[in-house]
């Protein structure tokens, strides 16, 4: 496996920092710690918490978030932190001993219809990424997802989009979704329920570059900026529920043109245009006066 690189992220709260991984570091599901004691499944934590200033620390699949006390400030203790976690995790210790029991877990997955034809989003109470990925075929799927590679197992799939707690598959017209959807929605529910890995490792960077939803890694400034503050807050949620995304990709300060990436059941969904036009557009347009004039759109 590659070295586990750590970078910080500033957070809302000045308090909290977050020391984000390129490597998964759980298998889905995250872990509070108030305290040592509470810690003691997890060496990492643990570790942390020897640190005279650690307060509280959130483990999820691809980050770890600190919380300090006020004694100092982050901006002079968290670059030796990034060190120290990054050492840690690459002598090989163990982040979290998960506990492992033969009693399967409660598990719940419900079919929902999307605007697109094509897709189904299977819900789920657990938890299954904190980086929300899509698949356009099993050779993808290989590296990163075992439970996206089993998905390839039907026959009639043709995606798969795996986000926080929900997939959505796209399906080839060889079938109807209510010939089958009974069929999935159990296949999931009893591979989660037995426990197996959801994503072994982020996938590789061509991929991430071409499929991953999250806007690209660098600090946007001015317009940029406020687009993805209004995507995040007014839109992302509501194509969701529908069991898609719509991330922002670039904008083009000359032309006042926004370009954004379908993915799930937005990608090469017949009302996509629709929604592009009458919904994301004209919401930018009433934002951001004078400062928009076209979103288009790319399919993931």
């Amino acid at each position: 496996m590659s070295e586990t690189k750590i970078t910080i992220q500033e957070t809302t709260n000045n308090t909290i920092i977050k020391y984000n991984s390129n490597q998964i570091l759980i298998n889905g599901g995250s872990y509070e710690f108030n305290n040592i004691d509470e810690a003691k499944n997890s060496p990492l934590a643990q570790e942390l918490f020897y640190l005279p200033f650690v307060k509280k620390v959130f483990i999820t699949a691809n980050f770890i978030a600190i919380q300090r006390y006020d004694i100092l400030e982050w901006i002079d203790v968290q670059e030796e932190v990034k060190e120290q976690i990054e050492a840690y995790l690459n002598d090989g210790n163990a982040v979290v001993n998960e506990q492992k029991t033969s009693k399967k877990e409660a598990i719940e997955v419900y079919a929902e219809v999307t605007p697109n034809p094509a897709v189904m989003k299977f819900g789920t109470n657990k938890a299954l990424t904190q980086t929300d990925v899509e698949f356009k075929n099993i050779d993808e799927a290989n590296q990163s997802s075992p439970l996206a590679q089993a998905i390839f197992n039907f026959p009639f799939v043709k995606e798969v989009f795996i986000s926080d707690n929900y997939i959505s598959i796209t399906k080839y017209d060889m079938v109807e979704w209510n010939e089958v959807y009974g069929e999935v929605r159990t296949f999931i529910r009893e591979y989660l329920a037995d426990g197996k890995t959801i994503i072994k490792e982020l996938p590789k960077e061509e991929i991430v570059t071409k499929c991953a939803i999250e806007a690209p890694k660098v600090e946007l400034e001015g317009i940029s900026a406020q687009i993805v503050d209004i995507l995040d807050e007014y839109i992302k949620p509501a194509v969701a529920g529908d069991g898609g995304n719509i991330a922002f990709r670039s904008y083009d300060e000359k032309n006042k043109v926004v370009s954004v990436v379908l993915q799930g059941a937005c990608s090469g969904c017949p009302s996509s245009t629709a929604t592009l036009k009458n919904g994301i557009e004209n919401l930018l347009k009433e934002m951001l006066p004078n400062q928009i004039n076209e979103v288009v759109a790319i399919n993931g």
